[in-house]
């Protein structure tokens, strides 16, 4: 902790609290550290127990992913309050978690929105990379429905799904698109030149050009 404390940047902690984090670590610097420390389940966990931003990404970064029990997991999503903890976790932990897909399916249908963006994260990320059994038309149904007045979070992991769906999939890549254009979620958002716009249905477009398909 006293590390953490010593990498504290205050040019850092005014770029982190612009997207809603509160510590004032440089990524690059708590990644050196990280590789210093390597693997160590049990210091994560106690990194973990403090309660501290950078301190529970410095967690992530060391921890043993398939150490962590199911609800062990679901409890620190509860408390991963800030996005690039919650985002960590989801990517660096739970992705590889062998309770990945049943938390995925529990988060999924979550009140709390940000469990369940967390589980419409996963749906995504297996839309992309594992769809057998996966009812994807459900899936456009429930966007369709449930997209736009979704909080912030939420809306952007089911605005993925529903990009990844055009995307990855042919045969519903017209429906995708269609509910994009109806919903219109994210059309305004600002996007930097050269990168792809997170509006449905110009990142399918975008997507498939480069895919060639």
């Amino acid at each position: 902790m006293a590390e953490l404390a010593a990498l504290e940047d205050p040019k850092a902690r005014a770029v982190n609290e612009r997207h809603g984090d509160d510590h004032g670590v440089n990524l690059g610097k708590l990644r050196a550290l990280a590789k210093r420390l390597k693997t160590q389940q049990e210091l994560a966990r106690e990194l973990w127990a403090t309660d501290d931003t950078a301190a529970k990404l410095l967690a992530l970064l060391i921890c043993r992913p398939k150490d962590f029990g199911r609800d062990e997991l679901d409890g620190m999503l509860r408390t991963a309050r800030t996005p690039k903890v919650q985002d960590w976790l989801i990517g660096n932990v739970v992705k590889k978690s062998p309770y990945a897909e049943e938390l995925r399916v529990a988060w999924s249908a979550d009140p709390d929105p940000v469990a369940a963006a967390a589980g419409w994260t996963l749906t995504a990320d297996r839309v992309a990379k594992r769809p057998a059994g996966l009812d994807l038309p459900r899936l456009l149904d429930v966007i369709e429905a449930d997209m736009q007045d979704a909080p912030d979070r939420l809306q952007w992991a089911m605005n993925t799904t529903l990009a990844q769906i055009g995307i990855e999939h042919a045969g519903l890549r017209a429906r995708a698109v269609a509910i994009g254009e109806r919903l219109e979620v994210l059309k305004d958002y600002p996007t930097s030149p050269g990168c792809t716009s997170p509006y449905a249905p110009d990142w399918i477009a975008e997507m498939v050009r480069r895919q060639g398909s």
